[in-house]
């Protein structure tokens, strides 16, 4: 039973690390807040397709008020996480950001009051030395060019992520997962739009389809993650994130040009070890 949410949760890391990567690429381009806006006001409109289709019914009280306020959390994530990819290698944002699965473990542990066993534990720390490794295997030339308010950027929506997954597996065991994805993109769109606009820039318009793959892609991502939420503790889950880390990579360097460290990919091996782990009973 465990292995199909493992499987949801692996392929929709891979999707949205793909989104990542293209959220990178506009970062470049405009300012963090207006890639936000942009990025869940597409992701509504895609969503809203999805429901049209669908036909879910409409959402009790409960639902709309819980996963708004999910939003809060999804929006700060969000802000907090595309800044870092502004100011950091795609691969060193994500490394940065794995410290989630120990808070995802640990929230997972106080709200929902799930059991962590010796083997998730195990896991999870498989998964931080590798990105200790990553860390601190940077070379002296690349860590004095660091950017630290990216770096507290990405650590910030460590917390915040985390936090925003231990929700999410709490509202898909009693939400229809389209519901959860839907406000999942027009929730965080309404709270940051604002902030967008006061930073607004023209926006080419060839970089138009790349906002809506940003939509298309994210929603595509959260459906992967609600459905594998919906059936798998958050803990036992939580060291996938880790694979996030051989996509940065790949994707980095093909697309951007960033050289993976040897110490990158001697702690990505520590990091697949740690999904192994975690994928078996």
């Amino acid at each position: 039973m465990y292995f199909g949410p493992a499987l949801r949760a692996a392929a929709g890391i891979a999707v949205l690390s793909v989104m990542d990567a293209v959220i990178k690429g506009m970062s470049a381009y405009y300012p963090t807040f207006q890639v936000a806006s942009l990025r869940f006001l597409c992701g509504t409109i895609v969503a809203t397709g999805v429901v049209a289709v669908m036909r879910p019914g409409w959402p009790s009280r409960e639902t709309v008020v819980a996963n708004l306020l999910r939003s809060v959390a999804a929006v700060v994530t969000a802000v907090s996480f595309f800044y870092a990819l502004g100011q950091l290698p795609l691969a060193e944002t994500l490394v940065l950001s794995f410290l989630s699965p120990m808070f995802i473990a640990l929230f997972g542990m106080l709200m929902l009051r799930e059991k962590v066993d010796g083997r998730i534990v195990a896991a999870i720390a498989v998964g931080f030395i590798g990105t200790l490794v990553v860390v601190l295997g940077q070379t002296g030339e690349a860590s004095a060019a660091r950017s630290w308010s990216g770096v507290g950027a990405a650590l910030l929506s460590a917390v915040t992520y985390a936090f925003s997954l231990v929700l999410l597996r709490q509202r898909a065991q009693r939400d229809k997962f389209i519901h959860i994805v839907f406000f999942q993109n027009i929730g965080p769109a309404l709270l940051v739009l604002p902030f967008g606009l006061l930073f607004w820039q023209p926006i080419d318009s060839a970089h138009l389809p790349w906002f809506m793959t940003m939509g298309v892609l994210g929603v595509i991502g959260h459906i992967l993650m609600a459905t594998a939420y919906a059936k798998a503790e958050a803990a036992r889950l939580a060291p996938l994130e880790y694979t996030a880390l051989i996509w940065a990579a790949a994707i980095g360097y093909g697309v951007f040009h960033e050289i993976p460290t040897w110490a990158t990919l001697g702690g990505g091996i520590l990091i697949v070890t740690a999904a192994a782990l975690t994928s078996r009973r």
